[in-house]
C-alpha cells in the first residue's frame, strides 16, 4: 500500500481481451480487470497527515502566544490571529505541493491533492486551530470531520484512458484495404 491513492488501472491482459472470449486468462484476470484502492484505503490516504503534523506544531506555538498574551497578542508586531490565518492558508497550499512531491507512477496525485486540500480545513477545525478560535465548537468539529471523512472515501480517481501502443509499434501494412465480399443469396 503506497502513501497516495492509486488510480485504477486495467490489467496487463485487458487490452487483448475480446468480448466473449476468456481463453488463456486466469479466473482472477477474468473477474477483475481493474484494480485500485478500496473505500477504506482511500479514506486513510486522503488524510493530509504530514502537513497536519507541520500545522499542529505551528498551531501549538501560536496557542502558547495567545495563552500568554491574550487574544490581542502579537508576534513581531503582527497580531497572532493574523499569523494563524496565514499559517492555515500556507498549510492548505502545501497540501497539493506535498502530494505532487511524493507522487509515484500509478498514483492519482491530483485527486489525492484536491480531496486533501478540501479536507484540510475540516482537520484544522477539529484540532482546534487558532484561526478558528472564535468559532470553535468541539461537537460541531467532530460531526463535520466525521461527515467529510465518510464522504471523501466515495471519491475514487478516474480510470486512465488506455494508451494506444499499436500506433507506436505497428509497422505500416503493405497490403491494400481488405474488402468484404457479400454472401451469396441461397434462398433460390
Amino acid at each position: 500500500m503506497g502513501r497516495l491513492v492509486r488510480a485504477p488501472r486495467p490489467s496487463a491482459d485487458s487490452d487483448r481481451q475480446v468480448a466473449g472470449f476468456a481463453g488463456g486468462l486466469s479466473a482472477a484476470q477474468r473477474q477483475s480487470p481493474v484494480q485500485g484502492d478500496n473505500y477504506l484505503e482511500r479514506i486513510a490516504k486522503y488524510v493530509p497527515a504530514e502537513v497536519l503534523a507541520f500545522f499542529i506544531f505551528i498551531n501549538a506555538i501560536l496557542d502558547q502566544a495567545v495563552k500568554s498574551g491574550g487574544p490581542s497578542a502579537t508576534m513581531a508586531g503582527v497580531p497572532v490571529m493574523t499569523i494563524a490565518a496565514g499559517a492555515l492558508v500556507v498549510a492548505m497550499l502545501l497540501v497539493p505541493v506535498f502530494f505532487w512531491y511524493v507522487r509515484a507512477e500509478g498514483d492519482a496525485w491530483i485527486t489525492n491533492a484536491l480531496v486533501s486540500f478540501f479536507a484540510f480545513p475540516f482537520w484544522a477545525y477539529a484540532i482546534g486551530a487558532i484561526a478558528f478560535a472564535d468559532y470553535h465548537d468541539g461537537n460541531l468539529a467532530a460531526m463535520l470531520l466525521a461527515t467529510f471523512t465518510v464522504v471523501s472515501g466515495l471519491v475514487s480517481p478516474p480510470i486512465p484512458r488506455a494508451r494506444r501502443r499499436k500506433a507506436q509499434t505497428a509497422e505500416p501494412s503493405t497490403e491494400g484495404p481488405r474488402l468484404v465480399q457479400p454472401l451469396p443469396d441461397l434462398s433460390a
